[in-house]
This record gives C-alpha cells, sequence and structure tokens, in this order.
C-alpha cells in the first residue's frame, strides 16, 4: 500500500500493544474524554515522542504538575531545554531588568538541573530559538516525531520530521510519558512548480502560499511541501516554509529529505557519525512519499509567478505582491470585508494605497523564522555600503549564538553597524513582544518574523511581514521597495 511521508512517520510511532490500548482507555476515561472522542468519531492514539523541546515559557507550569504528582521525567536523554522568548538581547552581562524574565530563566535553570535536562542556557553559546538550535545542533532528524510547546515547531518538517506544537498540559505529559495522544491530521500536498524570480525567496513563497489558501486553508491537515521550487531551496529557505505552517492553520509541515537535507546534517554535533550516519540515511532515503500516494487535498501553485510579498493587514493571508496596492473592501469576498476593515483600521491604512507608498518606523530582522546565518548573508548583502534611512530604527537579532559567532567571523555585524542596525544577542526578540524589544504604539515596523496579528509586536503596534532582503532595502529607503528589480531601486 502505497504511503505518504506523513502516514510513514505516522505509523512508526503509533504506540499500539494491548497494555497501551488499555492505558489509553483508562487516561481517557479518567480524564472525561472518552466520550468527547466517541462524539467526533476519532480514535486518538498513543504517539511516541522522539524529541522534545522546551523553553523558559511554557515549561515552568508543567514540571510544577509533574513533582505534584510526584512524578519525573521519563527520558531526559531526549529533552532539550533553552531559553529563548523572553530573554534579553542586549545587556545580558548586567541584571535583568525585567523581573518575570529574570524569574522565568531561573526557574528553568532549576527544573532542568532537578531533573537531568540539557540546558543552553543564556550564556552558554548554544543558547538561542528552540527551532533554531535543534536542527543547528542535529537533534533534528529526517522520520522523527518531535513537539514542543510552542506553534512555530513546524519548524523541524524542513528535515521531513513530524514536528508539531503542543500545551502546556501536553508538555507535562510528554515529560512523563513520552507519549502524547492525538487524531491523525488528514493530508494534504502543496506543489510549487518552475522556478522562482528575481528577489523572490522562501519567505515570499510561504507568504504566497498562505494567501491562495488562507489562514484556515490548512486545518485539520498536515501539509507536505513538493515540487520544484521547494526541491531548489536550501535546508534554511525549507526551515522558513515549513515555519509558517501554522499560520496557514496546518497542524505541521513536511518536506522530504534528500541530499540537501542530508549535506545540511553531515557532521552535525548530535548527528549519526560512521557506520550508524551511512545506516540512518539509508532509513531517511526510504521516507518520500510513494509516486502512488494519494493526499485529501492537493493544491499546485506557479512559483514563476510569485513576486516579493509584504503583508498589509493583520493576518499573514492579508499580503499582496511588492508591486500591489492596499485593497478596498469592497473588493474581497463577502465573508472577509469585516476583518478586512477592521485590519485597515488597525494598521491605520488607506485602501488603494500602492504598498511601495507605506513608510515605516523600524525593522526587525531576526526570528525562528529568518534568524539563520542564510538570512543574515541575504539581508547584509543588500545593506553592504548603505545606510538606514533617517528616521528608521533598524536591528538585527541573530537566531542562535552560534549563528551570532558565525556572522561575526564573516564580518556581517560590521556591515549592519556601518549601516545603523543595532547588532543583538539571540532570542526571539520582536517577534512576539514578550520582552523589552517592542514597538510603540503606532509604529509601523518592516519584520522577518512570522506573525502580525493585532499587538503582536507590542500594543498598538502594526506589523508587516516580509523576507529579510525586503527588509533590509526597506531600511534603507524607509518604505517598501523591490529589491528584485535590481540595485537601482535600494537606495545608496
Amino acid at each position: 500500500m502505497s504511503k505518504t511521508l506523513f502516514e510513514k512517520v505516522w505509523d512508526e510511532h503509533v504506540v499500539d500493544s494491548p497494555l497501551q490500548e488499555a492505558a489509553r482507555r483508562e487516561a481517557l476515561a479518567e480524564s472525561g474524554l472518552a466520550d468527547h472522542e466517541e462524539m467526533l468519531g476519532e480514535r486518538q492514539v498513543l504517539l511516541y515522542v522522539d524529541l522534545h523541546l522546551i523553553h523558559e515559557v511554557t515549561s515552568p507550569q508543567a514540571f510544577e504538575g509533574l513533582r505534584q504528582a510526584g512524578r519525573s521525567v521519563r527520558r531526559p536523554d531526549l529533552t532539550l531545554g533553552t531559553v529563548d522568548h523572553n530573554v534579553p538581547t542586549i545587556g545580558r552581562e548586567l541584571p535583568n531588568p525585567d523581573p518575570l524574565s529574570a524569574k522565568q530563566i531561573e526557574v528553568m535553570q532549576t527544573n532542568t538541573q532537578d531533573c537531568g535536562v540539557t540546558l543552553y542556557d543564556i550564556f552558554d553559546e548554544r543558547q538561542g530559538i528552540v527551532h533554531i538550535i535543534g536542527p543547528e545542533q542535529g537533534f533534528t532528524q529526517p522520520g522523527m516525531t518531535i513537539v514542543c510547546g510552542d506553534s512555530h515547531t513546524s519548524t523541524h518538517g524542513a528535515f521531513g520530521a513530524l514536528a508539531f506544537g503542543i500545551g502546556t498540559s501536553e508538555v507535562e505529559h510528554v515529560l512523563a510519558t513520552q507519549t502524547l495522544r492525538q487524531s491523525q491530521p488528514k493530508t494534504m500536498s502543496v506543489e510549487v512548480t518552475g522556478e522562482l524570480g528575481p528577489g523572490v525567496t522562501a519567505k515570499d513563497v510561504i507568504l504566497a502560499i498562505i494567501n491562495e489558501i488562507g489562514v484556515h486553508g490548512g486545518i485539520g491537515h498536515v501539509i507536505e511541501y513538493r515540487g520544484e521550487v521547494i526541491r531548489s531551496l536550501s535546508m534554511e529557505g525549507r526551515m522558513t516554509i515549513c515555519n509558517m505552517s501554522i499560520e496557514a492553520g496546518a497542524r505541521a509541515g513536511l518536506i522530504a529529505p534528500d541530499e540537501t537535507t542530508f549535506e545540511y546534517m553531515r557532521g552535525r554535533p548530535k548527528a549519526p557519525k560512521g557506520d550508524d550516519w551511512d545506516n540512518a540515511v539509508e532509513r531517511w532515503r526510504q521516507l518520500p512519499s510513494d509516486e502512488n500516494a494519494t493526499f485529501d487535498r492537493e493544491v499546485v501553485i506557479d512559483g514563476s509567478r510569485i513576486r516579493p510579498f509584504v503583508t498589509w493587514g493583520t493576518n499573514p493571508s492579508q499580503s499582496v505582491p511588492i508591486d500591489g496596492i492596499v485593497p478596498h473592501p469592497e473588493e474581497v469576498p463577502v465573508a472577509q470585508r469585516e476583518s478586512v476593515e477592521r485590519a485597515l483600521t488597525y494598521m491605520n491604512l488607506t485602501p488603494g494605497t500602492p504598498i511601495r507608498d507605506i513608510s515605516i518606523d523600524r525593522v526587525f530582522i531576526g526570528s525562528c523564522t529568518n534568524g539563520r546565518i542564510e538570512d543574515l548573508r541575504a539581508a547584509a548583502g543588500v545593506i553592504d555600503g548603505k545606510k538606514v534611512a533617517n528616521g528608521v530604527n533598524a536591528m538585527v537579532v541573530p537566531g542562535s549564538g552560534l549563528v551570532k559567532r558565525q556572522a561575526e567571523e564573516e564580518g556581517l555585524n560590521d556591515v549592519f553597524v556601518a549601516a545603523g542596525f543595532e547588532w543583538r544577542d539571540a532570542g526571539c526578540s520582536m517577534c512576539l513582544g514578550m520582552n523589552p524589544d517592542i514597538l510603540m504604539p503606532g509604529q509601523r515596523s518592516a519584520s522577518t518574523s512570522n506573525r502580525n496579528f493585532e499587538g503582536r509586536q507590542g500594543p498598538g503596534g502594526r506589523t508587516h511581514l516580509l523576507s529579510p532582503e525586503m527588509a533590509a532595502a526597506a531600511a534603507l529607503a524607509g518604505h517598501f521597495v523591490d529589491v528584485g528589480e535590481g540595485p537601482d531601486e535600494v537606495p545608496a
């Protein structure tokens, strides 16, 4: 029987022994979910979890729950912790100015030490955004199941791993049992054909996909990204694609492993070595979807028609190509008009305004979407020898300490600083406004992150999502420009 990549990974991880099935039924009965499962017509199964990633924001309650129940962490060797969401990105040698951040970091240190869990702490060079350090260290591998109390865990699907975010109670369950109850999602294929044009990046591809299918298009599905465009992307680009699967409503996103995957992984600290590497690669080659595998839904997008995208609204599907305009509410389907009108009011935009005419106050290059070395190189390539526009505050936040070190070894930090950018330490930073790096009310940002919801980067802040190259160009111009039109479009 032909199977998709998702079905192969899922089936390999279902814990279906009679003993486990009895335990599942008992757990459902105790939790009161048995009737709920029957009502939905869904059979939940126990999935074995290969890698559990944790950070300082969604894990404290889970560890406390373990203590109260007298339980321990079942597999500390399969659990990796870091601090990223609420850490300061400047002045770390000074006392933490945020009491909540300081407390969360302290609690994370205590919890991981008490339970024997590896922690990349705030002064560890390997510290960074949880979805960057997993692949960087080689923890993330094809065919795995990976969970984290963070919605953008889908990033790891770029390696052919089934990776998804979970809630705090589920974090506790995985810590205690190394398993998780789940209902099997449907499958969806998104094929991007052809070749990308000048200035078009992986970020533009995923924004175009979300623009096409909407923020609800992937609900109930795991998306497998396929086609010539996807195959041509680097691993950094593939991680950008899978990272924003959740913004399309999907449970997870997957890309089949291939030679690009294996070359990226080769030699990383936690990747297999010697004969184990050869054996692992042989297994991983069997993971791609079978030729005759069928999907519950299929979408095809012509990659040659994708242009650099910029969001104008308050969800990631509210976007247009750089040469587009802010839409008129009466031009969109009736069901969308209310949300469009609200977005226009919040973003303080007038219908019909060309995207190029929108001025910005802040630029943020970083996040688990675009904080890798390839992203920083691309942005530096646009900026080199130029200056940030008057009145624009721009910052670069590497995704990990190792990304920061590599960028500094390559001189990228000098390029950014000479242009007028702030160069920061690793962390989630302005992506989510859970730390001092936030927008002030009314400020407008060009951001390489993944969400543009109301208040996402600070109460009253207005966020436009775009690629690192487009963000860099906007920093220089003070408004949105098209990097695909060549150097004359970007101010000297």
